[in-house]
């Protein structure tokens, strides 16, 4: 008797399915790896009296109750946590004499580990019809898979001295520019009643230099990628710094200038509203799926458009474009990520970030209003161009001119002000733009020249 005359959907083995003879008692481990590389999976089953090729010859239930003493012994001794076990039985034969065990094996809460004496312990994970130690990647993926990429609590105690760019980060955007306290941070679950920071607070700690917090901004001549890169960075480190210097890519390489009005004057306009890129930014950095491995936010400019394009599927059961237009529920991906950019005043409980770009766009026709489109693994954010097709009546800002509506947000360090100018060379920004606007009056320093916390504002 072949398995699936028992089973009809069996037919092989593959990544729920395996096969076993018997449980060997002197080489566990030659079976107890599948069932811990079921644990770390979506769970699956092992069918114990089949062999090989599918012939289920089964066992007798005398066999049958050893092996599940076997399997209890191993799961107690030897595998941590234990894994969740069921069994069921089917009879190849007539007189009911021999059966075929079926082990079930649920998926775990947590890592699962085999472990032989004190200190040697391994994780397997399940192939297609093997079970594989898994490397240090397929750790840490099945970690954040497991816990959540932002979820679990670490042992590194929360002070401010270790999250200055993300105490900065609050202070810009929080309505009374305070830095948050450790209570509220607590409130929010960010960190342990004990004062333990989350894994995805540790995400915006100023030493974090995780492959997943990669950012890649280009800047492309024309509307698609078979043009030139005019201009591109990698950006890695703390979430907030990489939040900061890709909305600093995005501002130097989009234009910002005046229109020319009926009666003759002009009026400062944008390709890009400011709130629509910033909200598309958080977007991205607090929803994208942290758990691929080998993955980061691109950002691409073309002549019309960005694409903010993030990692991960989309969560919502019906497509982007069958909701009512700003109307878009609220799932957040990663809890405590979105947490930390709410606490900052960066993002809504009530996901209002959609309808934030939708407003900030209600003067554009249908054709350039933001969208999203879905695909297997990623999403794209797509906002146009407002001036693409007016270019004509546009007049771009300057570089001095872009310094000085900077300045009127809040006191600026060189490095930022530079940020949003065309200038490579700080030098040549200083000696062009700064000390001219300096000997004219219009602005002064707070600070030492050779201080880095110096800061310029208007006069």
């Amino acid at each position: 008797m072949k398995i699936n005359e028992l089973y009809s959907d069996i037919l092989t083995e593959d990544t729920k399915y395996e096969f076993k003879a018997i449980l060997n008692p002197n080489e566990p481990l030659k079976w107890a790896k599948t069932i811990v590389a079921y644990a770390n999976g979506e769970g699956g089953y092992i069918f114990v009296g089949v062999s090989d090729n599918r012939d289920a010859f089964g066992l007798s239930i005398e066999e049958i109750d050893k092996t599940k003493n076997l399997i209890s012994v191993i799961n107690d001794r030897h595998i941590f946590p234990h894994a969740k076990i069921t069994y069921g039985m089917r009879s190849v034969d007539d007189n009911a004499e021999k059966f075929v065990l079926a082990v079930k094996v649920f998926s775990a809460d947590s890592i699962v580990r085999y472990r032989e004496g004190d200190f040697n312990e391994n994780v397997y994970i399940r192939g297609d019809g093997n079970s594989t130690p898994a490397t240090p990647e397929d750790i840490i993926s099945l970690s954040k898979r497991k816990f959540g990429v932002d979820n679990e609590t670490t042992d590194f105690i929360y002070s401010e001295d270790n999250w200055s760019d993300y105490i900065d980060l609050c202070k810009e955007f929080r309505n009374d520019k305070s830095a948050p306290t450790v209570k509220e941070l607590q409130n929010e679950e960010i960190i342990s009643k004990d004062g333990f920071a989350k894994s995805g607070l540790m995400m915006f700690k100023d030493d974090y230099s995780g492959e997943d917090s990669l950012i890649c901004c280009r800047l492309w001549r024309g509307t698609d990628k078979t043009g030139t890169v005019l201009d591109s960075e990698k950006i890695k480190g703390p979430l907030s710094k990489g939040l900061k210097l890709a909305l600093q890519f995005i501002e130097r390489n989009t234009k910002t200038g005046w229109k020319k009005t009926p009666d003759g004057g002009r009026e400062e306009i944008r390709s890009y509203p400011k709130e629509a890129i910033r909200e598309a930014m958080v977007n991205a950095i607090a929803h994208r799926d942290y758990s691929i491995y080998g993955t980061q936010i691109d950002v691409d400019i073309y002549s019309d458009r960005i694409d903010i394009v993030s990692p991960g599927s989309w969560l919502l059961p019906k497509d982007y474009n069958e909701y009512p237009q700003g109307a878009i529920p609220s799932i957040r991906r990663n809890t405590i990520i979105a947490a930390c950019l709410d606490v900052a005043n960066l993002m809504e409980r009530g996901g209002t970030g959609f309808q934030t770009m939708i407003e900030s766009y209600k003067d554009s026709p249908e054709e350039k209003q933001p969208c999203v489109m879905i695909y297997p693994g990623f999403l794209d954010l797509r906002l146009f161009d407002k001036l693409y097709q007016a270019e004509d009546s546009f007049v771009e800002k300057s570089d001095t001119e872009k310094i000085l509506e900077l300045l009127k947000e809040s006191p600026k360090s060189t490095k930022e002000l530079q940020a949003v100018t065309s200038y490579k060379s700080r030098s040549r920004f200083l000696e062009d733009i700064i000390n001219p606007l300096i000997e004219d009056g219009k602005i002064v320093r707070d600070g030492s020249p050779k201080s880095p916390t110096s800061v310029f504002r208007l006069k």
